[in-house]
């Protein structure tokens, strides 16, 4: 009984079970908040493996494409249907 009482009457300690209930559950930057900020952290950096991955792959497009007229001609022609002045493109386009 009396260790008890020494326990709830030690305000060193009934302060510090105040303060960690406090941050843990009240502070703007409580448990919650700091697992959401941390999953939306993750995403961002996956977001940005992905971006970056992209730039490499266009830059590399981008250098060939500036390099090589054939490989110019058939972006071209992939991408913008243009053609040769003696050509004619069909567009065939599925159904589903």
């Amino acid at each position: 009984m009396k260790k008890v009482l020494l326990v709830i009457r030690n305000k060193y300690l009934i302060t510090t079970i105040a303060l960690i209930v406090w941050v843990g559950f009240f502070d703007k930057n409580d448990v919650r908040n700091q697992m959401e900020f941390r999953k939306e952290v993750k995403r961002l950096q996956e977001e940005r493996k992905y971006y970056a991955n992209e730039i490499r792959s266009i830059t590399s497009d981008l250098r060939e494409l500036s390099t090589n007229p054939k490989t110019l001609e058939k972006f071209a022609r992939e991408k913008y249907y243009m053609k040769r002045d003696n050509e004619e493109i069909f567009v065939l386009v599925e159904k589903k």
